[in-house]
């Protein structure tokens, strides 16, 4: 199929995006969604604004969107963005929530599309394992619930990582991977990357209880090897 890629630049819509492309299918746009609010229900919010850099280690081209980010209005603002793209289906990253993926679906079937969502019911565990065995590179960007603190705002995703997301799923019940809202992540390299994301200057954004890794600046360069 040819398929549009909705992508944030977190690992979640990477990782979807590489399936498609590993299962033979052509990822002919990435479409990403530039909220006007924080606090979007359907996208991912912290460094949207690297998408074009991602885009362009991806060599795919990047269709931007600007959306209210209002409940439900933010769909339509997505609905006018694909309904312009000459493609078969929409990738997309939900696990497990059924929020995004519903409506998600609902989009695609008002515009005679497929929904594609391969992470889709998978264990939480396996795909975060996947990510750090795989080549994907992701710090954390957004910090939103109790038990993580800002030293995990540009903290690299590994299996060290991994057990501590256990340990807080164990004790504060937490989605190990954050599928409900209580991190977001950025992926600086990846296998089908041509270049890898350089963050060359940020600024740590935090309120005592949550906070963010804003990148102020970034490039790319060339990956080792």
């Amino acid at each position: 199929m040819r398929l549009a890629a909705l992508i944030s630049g977190g690992k979640d819509s990477m990782l979807a995006l590489h399936h498609a492309v590993w299962e033979g299918h052509e990822v002919a746009y990435l479409v990403a969604m530039f909220p006007q609010r924080a606090d979007s229900w359907m996208f991912h919010v912290p460094n949207v604004h690297l998408t074009p850099l991602v885009a362009e280690a991806l060599g795919i081209p990047l269709v931007k969107g600007l959306t209210s980010g209002l409940k439900e209005r933010e769909l339509e603002d997505l609905k006018a963005v694909l309904a312009k793209l000459d493609v078969d289906g929409i990738v997309s990253g939900p696990v497990r929530s059924r929020y995004q993926k519903e409506r998600i679906d609902r989009i695609c079937r008002d515009l005679g599309l497929v929904s594609y969502a391969p992470l889709w019911g998978r264990d939480e565990l396996a795909i975060l394992r996947e990510l750090v065995e795989g080549g994907f590179e992701a710090i954390f960007v957004g910090v939103f619930a109790y038990g993580l603190d800002s030293s995990w705002l540009g903290r690299r995703l590994d299996e060290e990582a991994i057990r501590d997301l256990l340990a807080l799923r164990d004790r504060y019940d937490i989605s190990l991977i954050g599928e409900g809202g209580e991190y977001e992540t950025l992926v600086l390299d990846a296998p089908l990357y041509r270049s890898k994301l350089e963050i060359t200057d940020y600024e740590v954004l935090w309120d005592g209880y949550t906070g963010v890794l804003k990148v102020l600046s970034a490039r790319l360069v060339p990956k080792r090897g």
